[in-house]
């Protein structure tokens, strides 16, 4: 579904109530950040009831839509922007109530004071104004106005219209937010606020320039909206949720009838040796407990599965989907990000692509559906052989009346039944033509540019190659992008034969000889006999896309998704899916599961997540106080409902693994037999520092605030620099493939470092890669060496969010190899912290070392130290100065 059907009906507005609350705002209303301090409350463990456990994430998800406003306002000079041409009122436009226009835009250059190109999207909230805003208070300045509006649908492609709801009547009226207002409170019945004038300006088209600037995206905070207030959506799995108390068992979740055994079905007992040869035992538990689930119809579950890093999640994920295709389970995957959605969606199909057995068929069975642009799916080519929107493309082509399937299959029957019949049209055209004094002949002689009139041998080799070649598209096209229940085997068969008839007979074609023409006229003969048996395949008799979409998802047996995007199925008429597969479930907020949760059919949900690392990212301070973005995965965790646990890692060297399995996880994970070889002990540095394991005490640093009050340390900076230069010369010398991840918690120093080994970045490949990223963007991640900068460098120990374990968990676990932490010891001993047992274990296990005893590092923070004194006197002076 294109993003503009998130319109249920035309100009009725999802999630209208939450984007009245937004349009309420003043700016002051914007700008106070204790707007909903005393209106948020802690969101509990345990309910009572569906509507206490909808109602719950309400004021949190009003607080982080709030806080995300007021953080775009406050970097507005930095805000996209565009040029609006036109505004037009829209035919549905109801005065004082549903303030709806149409307008034009024009994408801007990039300038110093914009952040780049804009083009409005559905969803983006964006200021209307008459200036481009260096700051907040130019927007209050006088001969200046600005109001808010909501985009509600793409651009129409043939007008270039863009529907968007205002805060204010635009013409002739009121330009701002609105006066100050009593602020309603937070319920679910919010009432409809009245906005008065503020400042009257009347819009000049020929003299005013008017701008977009934007704002932020409430796709899915709406989305999220309207599961927390829907009425009637389906409830059996939340209900069963609702249930787990502490300490509850786990028997109480599951359903005897079906746990109590195995239960396979004929298509995988034959195949299931060899489908799980390659796994552990904690991993075909947890396929085992998907093939029970889909079995199950007596009982509403949800089922946790325990992902520590390394222990083959996603490979897991894979083969419990790759079962659940195989018995025709339909099922809905999610997953918190675009990325993640597309590392199981690739996952998966390398495995269905492994088991085809003839050509593509089956595809048609999986879906991946999302914003291509967002999900940069480019980077993953075969997943575009599963993407709904290029899946719609390819067979609103084939289901063409005039130019498709049912067109190419007659014109080569008929072609091959009476060539003579053709050759005399063709050869009536061409005569008709040339008497009127064209030689060129039209489209339907496939492009003929030669002047002559060709022999009806040509002709018909060359309408034959045609009219075979777009049969071929066609027919490989529809048997790999219908759903198997729209094509049966047995007609994929017979295009599969009539392909290789068709290449057969192109391949003798050409050559001369009796008993070559003979041969083509007995296979000419079969083909024809197989393709007038084609005629009774059965195809949808339109072509228009959203057929053909409802038809895909509806016999669809594995659909992929972010839990955003699922809000999409949620359509009239949506066949029911039956199992839910949420990955990395533990960084998904609760309240965005409640989308994919609510879905029709569903009858039981599996979560893989861990939640010892890194939960959903929550911007209010409020909000985060209040457990807005605590996962269900966490919240069933923290109750004592119980996990799978997949036990074996198979990443990190086993001194890289030992620190974190012992803090982390209470030992209960092993090292896989791949990571305990010897040969997995691999040296990119000579130097007993640069074993697989060390902490290099930077004891000189200093830490600093930039420009945006994010810390960075300099000198840890230059001692970054120095081991990736001294990685990139090992591998000049060597050859010896090698990716670097440099991982810092504070983005002020991940800037620095990006810019000081820029170089190395630009010429990262296939056997050199060096990657610098926060400690967020690391989550998931893996190379072969990570270098850790933790930045902090005081005399009394503070480490702010450093001190997170969940934290402390993602940045220790992310190499294969070699990690190497650098950091004051100082500090981070008197942090009391994680960091503090992580020192005194090093010190241990003699993996503690001082940078200084490194010349070319004690070089290094040298040059950077005289710098930086360097830099704190021209301040000095500069100040004294002035």
């Amino acid at each position: 579904m294109d993003e503009e059907n998130e319109v249920k009906k035309p100009f009725e507005v999802a999630g209208r109530s939450l984007i009245d609350l937004v349009f309420s705002w003043s700016l002051r209303n914007v700008l106070d950040r204790d707007l909903y301090k005393h209106q948020v409350t802690k969101i509990p463990k345990t309910f009572s009831t569906v509507a206490s456990y909808m109602k719950s994430f309400i004021p949190s998800l009003i607080e982080e839509t709030h806080s995300d406003l007021l953080s775009s306002m406050m970097a507005l000079s930095q805000a996209p922007i565009c040029e609006i041409l036109t505004v037009e009122t829209s035919k549905h436009h109801k005065a004082l109530k549903d303030l709806f226009y149409e307008i034009t835009v024009r994408k801007t250059r990039q300038t110093e004071s914009n952040a780049g190109k804009y083009e409005p999207k559905v969803g983006d909230i964006f200021a209307l104004t008459n200036i481009r805003p260096k700051c907040i208070d130019d927007l209050n300045r006088p001969g200046n106005f600005y109001l808010v509006a909501y985009v509600l649908r793409s651009k129409d492609d043939s007008s270039g219209k863009l529907p968007i709801l205002s805060s204010k009547p635009i013409s002739g009226e009121g330009y701002c937010w609105g006066p100050e207002i009593k602020l309603p409170q937070i319920n679910n019945e919010l009432t409809h606020v009245n906005f008065g004038p503020n400042r009257f300006k009347q819009i000049e088209s020929k003299r005013e320039t008017l701008f977009a600037v934007y704002l932020m995206n409430t796709i899915t905070n709406v989305r999220v909206w309207n599961a927390l207030n829907s009425d009637e959506a389906n409830t059996n799995i939340i209900k069963n949720v609702l249930k787990v108390q502490p300490n509850s068992s786990d028997d109480e979740n599951s359903c005897t009838i079906c746990f109590s055994k195995q239960i396979y079905s004929p298509a995988l007992s034959r195949k299931w040796s060899k489908m799980c040869s390659d796994l552990n035992d904690s991993q075909k538990a947890a396929v085992l407990n998907c093939i029970s689930l889909s079995k199950c119809h007596h009982h509403n579950a949800i089922k946790l599965i325990w992902g520590p890093p390394g222990t083959g999640k996603t490979k897991t994920v894979g083969m419990s989907l790759f079962t659940l295709f195989k018995l025709k389970c339909r099922t809905l995957t999610c997953a918190p990000t675009n990325t993640a959605v597309l590392e199981v969606t690739a996952r998966l199909l390398r495995l269905v692509n492994q088991s085809l057995n003839y050509g593509k068929y089956g595809l048609g069975d999986i879906i991946l559906f999302g914003n291509v642009e967002q999900m940069k799916i480019d980077k993953y080519n075969d997943l575009f052989e599963v993407f709904l929107d290029t899946r719609l493309n390819i067979l609103s082509k084939c289901l063409a009346p005039l130019s498709g399937w049912k067109h190419w299959l007659e014109s080569l029957i008929g072609l091959l039944e009476d060539p003579q019949l053709h050759y005399m049209l063709y050869v009536k055209q061409k005569r008709e033509k040339h008497n009127k004094g064209d030689d060129q002949d039209d489209s339907s002689s496939t492009s003929d540019d030669e002047n002559h009139l060709l022999s009806f041998d040509e002709f018909v080799k060359k309408k034959f190659v045609y009219f075979s070649e777009q049969l071929e598209t066609c027919m490989v096209n529809m048997y790999t992008h219908l759903p198997t229940s729209c094509i049966s085997l047995e007609v994929v068969k017979d295009m599969i034969t009539v392909l290789d008839l068709l290449t057969l007979i192109k391949s003798i074609m050409y050559r001369a000889g009796v008993a070559n023409h003979r041969l083509r006229l007995l296979l000419e003969e079969y083909c024809t006999q197989i393709l007038k048996s084609l005629r009774a395949f059965s195809v949808p008799n339109s072509n228009d896309r959203q057929t053909i979409r409802n038809l895909c998802l509806a016999n669809a047996c594995l659909i992929f998704s972010t839990a955003s995007s699922s809000a999409k199925l949620h359509t009239e008429g949506m066949a029911p899916l039956e199992m839910l597969v949420i990955d990395d479930a533990a960084q998904l907020k609760e309240c965005e599961s409640a989308i994919p949760l609510q879905l029709p059919g569903l009858r039981h949900a599996i979560l893989i997540g861990d939640e010892r690392q890194l939960p959903a990212m929550v911007k209010s301070k409020i909000s985060e106080n209040a457990e807005f973005g605590r996962s269900l995965f966490e919240r069933l965790v923290l109750l004592g409902h119980k996990k799978l646990l997949l036990n074996v890692q198979y990443r990190m060297h086993p001194s890289i693994s030992m620190f974190p399995k012992q803090e982390f996880y209470n030992n209960q994970i092993l090292d896989g037999p791949n990571v305990s070889e010897v040969s997995y002990e691999k040296s990119f540095i000579e130097g007993r520092m640069y074993g697989p394991y060390s902490f290099i005490n930077v004891a000189n640093g200093k830490e600093e605030f930039d420009h945006r009050h994010s810390l960075k340390n300099m000198v840890e900076v230059a001692v970054v620099y120095e081991i990736v230069s001294s990685l990139y010369k090992e591998f000049t010398r060597t050859k010896k493939k090698v990716s670097v991840g440099v991982i810092s918690p504070y983005n002020a120093q991940v800037n620095a470092i990006q810019l000081r080994v820029r170089n190395y970045s630009e010429v990262s490949g296939k056997d050199f890669s060096v990657r610098v990223r926060s400690v967020d963007g690391f989550q998931g991640g893996e190379e072969d060496v990570i270098i850790i900068s933790t930045v902090r460098c005081n005399w009394n120990g503070s480490v702010g969010f450093l001190s997170d374990c969940q934290r402390a968990n993602v940045v220790l676990t992310r190499a294969r190899y070699c990690l190497w932490i650098l950091g004051n010891e100082a500090t981070l001993r008197n942090s009391n912290s994680i960091w503090k047992k992580l020192i005194l274990d090093a010190k241990k296990r003699d993996c503690f070392y001082n940078a200084d005893d490194d010349k070319n590092l004690a070089q290094a923070i040298a040059a950077a130290r005289l710098e930086l004194n360097q830099t704190v006197c021209a301040a000095a002076g500069a100040e004294q100065f002035t």
